[in-house]
This record gives C-alpha cells, sequence and structure tokens, in this order.
C-alpha cells in the first residue's frame, strides 16, 4: 500500500505544480498585453512613431534632484490603469529637463543653456513655453502640437482620467469637451 500512496502523493504534487505553472503563464501572458510599466520612449522615437502611426504623445519633464518627479514615478507611473491607459493612447517619452544630450526637431538642434545652478535644455524650455518647474507633463498631439500642460504631482486616481479623456481625444468634443462632467461620471478602471 505505502508504495501506492507515495506515487499518489507525488502525481497529485506533480500536478498541482502544473496547475499553478499554467495558470501563471496565463496570467503572464494575459498582463504583458497590457504591459507591467509604461513604454518610456525618447522624444525621436515617439515623433517618428507618430509620424507613421498617429497617436498623442506625452512628455514627463522632470530633473534628477526633483522629489515630486520621484514620487510620480513611485506612485502614479506604475498604477495598473494610468499605465495601460499611457501605452494605449500615447507614445510616452521621459525627458530630463536639464539634459546636456542635443536633440534635432524639424530641422533645429536644441541643447543644453547653462543658466544658475543647473541650466535647462532649450527643447524642454520650448514645449514648455518658459515655464520650468517639474514635474510638468505635456500632452501633445501626433503633429506636435500642445494640448495641455499641467505641472506639479497629481495621484493616480485623477490622473487616470485626465489620460483617458485627452487619450480618447474627448477635450475635442462638442463645446471643447466637458471636462468636469467627464470627471464626476468617470470611474476607474473605465475602458
Amino acid at each position: 500500500m505505502r508504495p501506492i500512496k507515495s506515487t499518489l502523493l507525488i502525481a497529485l504534487t506533480l500536478i498541482a505544480f502544473s496547475c499553478k505553472a499554467n495558470t501563471s503563464e496565463a496570467q503572464q501572458t494575459e498582463s504583458s498585453s497590457d504591459s507591467l510599466s509604461i513604454n518610456w520612449m525618447t522624444f525621436e522615437e515617439a515623433v517618428a512613431k507618430a509620424e507613421k502611426e498617429p497617436k498623442n504623445i506625452f512628455i514627463d519633464f522632470y530633473t534628477h534632484w526633483c522629489g515630486w518627479c520621484k514620487v510620480m514615478d513611485k506612485q502614479t507611473f506604475t498604477d495598473p490603469n494610468v499605465i495601460r491607459l499611457m501605452n494605449k493612447y500615447f507614445y510616452a517619452v521621459k525627458f530630463n529637463a536639464e539634459s546636456k544630450d542635443p536633440v534635432t526637431f524639424k530641422g533645429k538642434e536644441y541643447g543644453f543653456v547653462a543658466q544658475g545652478r543647473n541650466g535647462y535644455h532649450e527643447l524642454a524650455a520650448s514645449i514648455m513655453q518658459g515655464q520650468m518647474s517639474y514635474p510638468t507633463f505635456v500632452f501633445l498631439t501626433p503633429d506636435i502640437q500642445i494640448i495641455t500642460p499641467i505641472s506639479g504631482f497629481v495621484k493616480p486616481e485623477d490622473f487616470e482620467p485626465i489620460v483617458n479623456f485627452l487619450g480618447q481625444d474627448l477635450y475635442k468634443g462638442p463645446n471643447g469637451g466637458n471636462w468636469e462632467a467627464y470627471k464626476a461620471s468617470y470611474q476607474r478602471g473605465q475602458k
């Protein structure tokens, strides 16, 4: 009897591990379609992709010393609903507004300007229209027209409806879209 019990126990254990592995693989496949993080790219990559496959562009202007930028990274940009909507509706760019790396856009080279303690990147200053505060998020159309900038830390539950509203171009609706009505009726996780 002992060998049968041992064999049965081993078989049940193997089946349990097999089921767990299959469930885990299914969950990984399902979650990989939504992605576990925002698909960040460079500004140049986002512009090139938007030219080929039009989609709005989102730019997170940050600096290495900005505390609220780090809080956005830890709280808002790791939220599963925010990630899903950002990847669905935007080419997302993280741009260090004090970067010393030159960027060529529309035939013009933008670079670093030394000023004060840190200086700034000319492209950041141009897109942010000289309002250099961090974090600042700028939503752009595929042809690089500013939809709106938003400055400061935004909680995930407040950021999600903004991303959904702008990502679906609902701001273009009748009367410019009714943000207040949309925000009031929005439910987290809405698709």
